[in-house]
């Protein structure tokens, strides 16, 4: 059991890269052969940006898939790495978004998986490490999070105050609707005026 919060993503990183070591697998991706340089074909690519495995976003990135998909992490390292090299740590937060059916993931409801809703970035120092001001939590600076963007992960509070909006919502419709039924009384009762008269 982690004794703090930042314990859990070095026992994320230790947990996956036991597992590769077990299988065998480097912790450094191989470089991808070179495309072939063609212009007319949009998605040719020649990322040969290296992969780290043992980074918390490269293990953040095959959990997710292998959680998703219930397979081992073995069958999801080249995703990993392909989603690593192309989008970066930042990739992540797409990577969650598509595991949702390409939903959108409002990070206040929903735990970041990188930050684990803790809103900055685990692999900076945080704020009382680095000596930042008081002030500072507020303003947003280098230490937030690049997939959840330091989102305030409390569901609990966000959902009384969504609640609480959505009432008022609800009650501004009611007086709409009356005031929408008058109209269309009075309208009514003009033209059959009209219509009796005539």
């Amino acid at each position: 059991m982690p004794t703090t919060v930042f314990d859990q993503f070095t026992r994320r990183t230790a947990d996956v890269t036991a597992q590769l070591a077990s299988l065998g697998l480097p912790l450094t991706a191989p470089t991808p052969p070179p495309a072939d340089l063609n212009p007319a074909d949009p998605w040719a690519s020649n990322y040969a940006v290296p992969v780290d495995r043992s980074t918390l976003a490269w293990c953040t990135a095959v959990t997710m898939l292998a959680n998703h998909h219930h397979t081992g992490i073995d069958r999801q390292v080249l995703v990993a790495d392909a989603l690593l090299r192309e989008l970066g740590v930042r990739g992540l937060a797409q990577l969650h978004s598509d595991l949702h059916h390409g939903a959108p993931v409002d990070f206040r409801f929903t735990r970041c998986p990188y930050c684990s809703g803790i809103g900055e970035d685990p692999t900076q120092p945080d704020c009382s490490e680095v000596g930042c001001a008081a002030w500072l939590e507020f303003a947003g600076h280098d230490h937030v999070c690049p997939v959840c963007h330091g989102d305030d992960y409390q569901p609990q509070w966000f959902a009384e105050e969504q609640m609480t909006e959505l009432e008022e919502l609800l009650a501004d419709a009611i007086v709409e609707r009356e005031e929408r039924a008058s109209l269309r009384y009075r309208i009514r009762a003009r033209f059959y005026r009209r219509t009796v008269r005539s």
